[in-house]
């Protein structure tokens, strides 16, 4: 238990408030196809989806908390297939308490949506309530009352969630916030596009809590206004995806107590590498080493270097890719120009071969030279590289 956990804990047993508990999430991205990666890769990233919605099934029960909030996105499409939606349903089996499921941009409450086709299958058990239209969710047995604000469509220009400053609640009820959009002029790299949220929101609407989807990483905008994040991690970008929030909420007007909780499985990473001198390969290999079944990797190589070093970053990385769940590679900047050595080891420091090698080199080095045919040049010199390794050393070219 965290520090944070028990001081909450020690001041509701003193003050004798009311205690509410909840696991906040958003962002599932259910039915994401993951185009850029190869289909048995892309099949294992889709299965951790469902996978890690299991787990957080089976944390919301072992901490036995009063609801779950799922703060828009569950799904990725509203065209995924019916058995998509039957496996996501099928999912949350683990935690018989409350889930409350609120339609974000990707699975907004149209008049057809993903949502009416599961209520036609008849796969939402009683304990899943999917909000569809704004207003207020009750839940007596904790005393809390949710003020949802649903997308009913891809894309708004108003701020959903205006409604709930002049939204009534219950006396002693404590009053959360759900809702899908973007925090106006908080969040990064643009975003602030659509579906804007007014950063004041929660103390605008006297707010316990507000629980939100949309930024795919865990971010506390202010101390009652929260992003989850995705629960599994979706791309190439460090903004501590892949958690659950823990809330407790104590006597009406304490500061929520909030524990960020790893679910995710996989971890991304994105690394750019340069390679000026053999130490560099040396260090590229031994972190390459270090990934494993959870890791999934995009890895840019530039610089210059030997043949012979070149050839232990290939072997390095198909080394890799049998160890990690998915591996994109870009080897296109890295130049590579074999020393006297390696020539020598090549058997072609004379003669036709020795000409066919001049050439290739002089491919990379031309400044004037077309991209795409100083990577063809650098893989033709791994490949002549090979083929005379695989020659007796009496057969090589002289």
């Amino acid at each position: 238990m965290s520090a944070e956990r028990a001081l909450s804990d020690d001041a509701i047993e003193r003050n004798g408030g009311t205690l509410i508990r909840f696991l906040h999430t958003a962002d599932w991205q259910i039915g994401t196809q993951f185009g850029q990666f190869e289909p048995d890769e892309a099949a294992h990233l889709a299965q951790a989806r469902f996978d890690t919605v299991r787990r957080i099934a089976e944390e919301a029960a072992a901490r036995k908390v009063d609801a779950v909030l799922v703060a828009g996105d569950v799904f990725d499409l509203q065209t995924v297939s019916d058995t998509v939606i039957r496996r996501l349903f099928g999912a949350l089996q683990a935690f018989s308490g409350p889930w409350i499921m609120l339609p974000g941009n990707h699975d907004a409450a149209l008049v057809e949506s993903v949502w009416t086709r599961a209520q036609r299958l008849n796969c939402i058990a009683p304990n899943v309530r999917v909000v569809l239209e704004p207003g207020v969710v009750t839940l007596d047995a904790c005393q809390c009352a949710l003020l949802c604000a649903p997308l009913t469509q891809r894309i708004t220009y108003d701020d959903t969630t205006g409604f709930f400053d002049t939204t009534e609640t219950p006396n002693g009820y404590h009053r959360i916030g759900l809702a899908h959009g973007s925090v106006s002029g908080i969040l990064q790299e643009g975003i602030d596009s659509s579906n804007p949220i007014a950063p004041t929101r929660a103390a605008s609407a006297r707010l316990d809590y507000l629980a939100l989807g949309d930024w795919h990483g865990h971010l506390r905008v202010d101390e009652r206004t929260w992003y989850a994040g995705t629960h599994e991690q979706d791309r190439f970008r460090a903004n501590d995806p892949g958690f659950v929030l823990d809330v407790t909420l104590a006597e009406a007007g304490a500061v929520p107590a909030v524990e960020p909780v790893r679910v995710g499985q996989y971890r991304w990473h994105r690394w750019e590498e340069t390679i000026s001198v053999p130490t560099d390969v040396d260090s590229l290999k031994t972190r390459l080493s270090a990934l494993d079944s959870h890791d999934v990797l995009r890895l840019t190589v530039s610089g210059t270097t030997a043949l012979a070093e070149a050839e232990a970053i290939h072997v390095a990385v198909e080394e890799t890719r049998a160890r990690v769940r998915a591996l994109r590679v870009d080897l296109s900047g890295l130049q590579v120009l074999p020393t006297a050595d390696d020539l020598a080891e090549l058997g072609a420091q004379s003669g036709y071969l020795a000409k066919v090698v001049a050439r290739l080199r002089g491919l990379q080095e031309d400044p004037q030279s077309d991209p795409q045919q100083v990577k063809r040049a650098a893989e033709a010199l791994l490949l002549l590289a090979r083929f005379q390794r695989e020659l007796p050393r009496e057969a090589r070219s002289a």
